[in-house]
C-alpha cells in the first residue's frame, strides 16, 4: 500500500469497497496474526512490508481505529485521555529507566 498524501490507496476502489474508511487496510488479506501458525510465522513475517511507507500507513489505520473506537464515540468518557497519559507515562519511564535507576547510585553494589 502506497501512501500520498491527500490521496487514496492505489488499492482503494469505491466500486467494491464503499466509502472510503482511513482505519481500513485495502490491500490483499493475508492470514490474521491470531491464526497463524509457529512454523508459519517466517513465511507470515516475510510478507509483511517494513518499507517507511508501509510502516506509516500502519500507525495511521491504528490511530483511526483507535479514534474510531475510543474518541468518536458517542460519550468517549475518560478512557482516551487515561490513555494517552498512561501511554505518556511510560515513554517517560523507558527514557529515564538508566537515570532513575536504583542500582547505578547505589555505593554498595
Amino acid at each position: 500500500m502506497t501512501y500520498e498524501p491527500g490521496k487514496y490507496p492505489k488499492e482503494y476502489n469505491p466500486k467494491v469497497h464503499g466509502p472510503y474508511h482511513p482505519g481500513r487496510y485495502y490491500g490483499k488479506p493475508d492470514v490474521p496474526f491470531g491464526d497463524v501458525k509457529i512454523g508459519d510465522l517466517g513465511g507470515w513475517i516475510s510478507r509483511r512490508k517494513f518499507t517507511p511507507t508501509a510502516v506509516w500507513g500502519a500507525i495511521h489505520r491504528t490511530f483511526w481505529n483507535w479514534s474510531g473506537r475510543w474518541m468518536n464515540a458517542r460519550s468517549p468518557g475518560f478512557a482516551p485521555i487515561g490513555h494517552i497519559i498512561m501511554l505518556s507515562s511510560a515513554y517517560y519511564f523507558l527514557v529515564m529507566y538508566k537515570d532513575r535507576s536504583y542500582h547505578r547510585h547505589c555505593k554498595y553494589h
